[in-house]
């Protein structure tokens, strides 16, 4: 069909849903609070859209391949710890800007989106299919809990938040015996761009993570409120000392690695306990920030055990 009368046919098409609402089943309806309100739902969906990177994660992990998602951040257009699981993915625009058009092509009959992405075209959405939304997009805890109710697949989410926390809590263990004293270690995640560094806090999505292992941090930064604190001056280096530092790199450009290899050369870079500890670790950006999913906070704890074991026994 050409593309033109294809858009005209699915643009009536979502006429006809604008017009009136999805019509609500009858059988073993339930209700599912969220961030917008309260979703009526029947059975278990199975032509589900995601529409932030967490809530596709989460879906993946529990056993759901969404019929359609929207584009990744970068490693376009699915990150590549998720390929396997959703090969030649359908994509439905970017997380910032879905397309409605092609949301309605792909007939979903749930949508996963979030108060913080999708609060305005929220009640479009609700009249394509039964949408439910997240209050923000990096709360893996949140996000595997509303997927998993949404779904009817509640003992499942819950399944997979109880083995994430034994695993994080082991983990933790593990490095409280190596270290003894030296444990909980203070930790920092900074995260370099080409003008300048952001700091991830014990809100973000790895500082959430981090803390459940058991790392801490230090008085000041312990202090903050949100998720990153951003600092643009070398003057603002002693903020990220700790005693083991996590580096990302947005991207892998060359103005990149310049602000990376200008802060690490600074005197004051030189004197943060990490780095004369030994235990500054490059880790992969998109599973320690942009992903925000339970299958990256497993992740982050695989990178944990690795890098730490690692430079225990070197």
């Amino acid at each position: 069909m050409p593309r033109t009368d294809r858009r005209r046919l699915l643009l009536g098409a979502a006429g006809l849903c604008l017009a009136a609402p999805w019509p609500a089943r009858a059988v073993q309806a339930r209700t599912v609070a969220h961030a917008l309100g309260d979703t009526t739902l029947t059975g278990q969906p199975s032509r589900v859209i995601t529409l932030f990177q967490g809530a596709t994660d989460a879906a993946l992990a529990l056993g759901l391949r969404p019929v359609g998602v929207v584009e990744s951040w970068t490693e376009k257009p699915v990150y590549r710890y998720l390929r396997e699981r959703l090969p030649a993915p359908a994509l439905v625009g970017l997380e910032t800007q879905p397309s409605l058009e092609d949301v309605v092509y792909l007939a979903p009959d749930l949508i996963v989106a979030s108060r913080f992405r999708n609060e305005r075209i929220y009640g479009l959405l609700s009249r394509i299919a039964p949408t439910v939304a997240a209050e923000d997009v990096y709360d893996f805890r949140a996000t595997t809990a509303l997927v998993g109710a949404a779904l009817g697949r509640e003992a499942q989410a819950d399944a997979l938040l109880a083995a994430f926390e034994q695993e994080a809590r082991a983990l933790g263990a593990t490095l409280a015996a190596r270290h003894g004293a030296q444990w909980p270690m203070r930790a920092s995640v900074i995260e370099f761009r080409e003008d300048h560094v952001r700091a991830y806090l014990p809100d973000s999505f790895s500082g959430g993570v981090l803390g459940t292992v058991g790392f801490g941090r230090t008085r000041v930064q312990a202090g903050e409120r949100g998720p990153l604190r951003k600092l643009g001056s070398h003057e603002n280096i002693p903020f990220l000392d700790a005693d083991v530092i996590f580096v990302l790199m947005r991207t892998r450009t060359d103005a990149v690695q310049r602000n990376l290899d200008a802060w690490q050369r600074h005197p004051l870079w030189q004197r943060l306990a990490a780095v004369r500890a030994g235990r500054v670790f490059p880790v992969d950006n998109v599973v320690w920030n942009l992903s925000g999913g339970i299958l990256a906070a497993q992740g982050v704890c695989r990178d944990v055990r690795r890098l730490l074991a690692s430079a225990e026994s070197s």
